[in-house]
């Protein structure tokens, strides 16, 4: 009966470490797929704040070009109402995409007053050289008719 007590406590016992090393095993696996996961977290949030970072960096590297294109330099813009009211709107600007839209806008706006300014220094020019031209007409027809009286 000894020996049957003992045969079955060591039947027991080797069953207990059996099981004890297939939940070690699981927790070992486990452990570890939490390791993989924990990495896989963190690498992504590390690309996330590089994105964040660059995004900011790009917002506002994007806002100086509105400023300069938009001229609040106190220096180009004598109106302080005015240079308020383009600071509050360009604050206002949440992304870059916005601020690139925004951005377009105003170039092609300065594109237009570009050549709105061209076409109106090309008139100047024209109406100085018929002016010009008028004002010799006129010099010759005097002269003429000095020359004949």
């Amino acid at each position: 009966m000894t020996q049957e007590l003992t045969s079955q406590w060591l039947a027991e016992i080797k069953a207990l470490k059996q099981q004890i090393a297939e939940l070690q095993t699981e927790h070992d696996a486990g452990w570890q797929s939490a390791e993989k996961w924990r990495k896989l977290y963190n690498t992504e949030a590390e690309q996330r704040r590089t994105d964040a970072q660059m995004a900011q960096q790009t917002i506002a590297s994007l806002k100086a070009q509105i400023h300069q294109i938009q001229g609040i330099e106190a220096a180009q813009l004598d109106d302080p109402t005015a240079t308020t009211a383009i600071q509050q709107e360009v604050e206002q600007l949440q992304s870059v995409e916005e601020l690139k839209a925004r951005l377009i806008a105003v170039m092609k706006e300065r594109d237009r007053l570009l050549q709105a300014l061209k076409t109106e220094q090309d008139n100047h020019s024209q109406t100085r050289k018929s002016l010009t031209t008028a004002l010799g007409d006129a010099i010759d027809g005097l002269t003429k008719e000095r020359g004949s009286t």
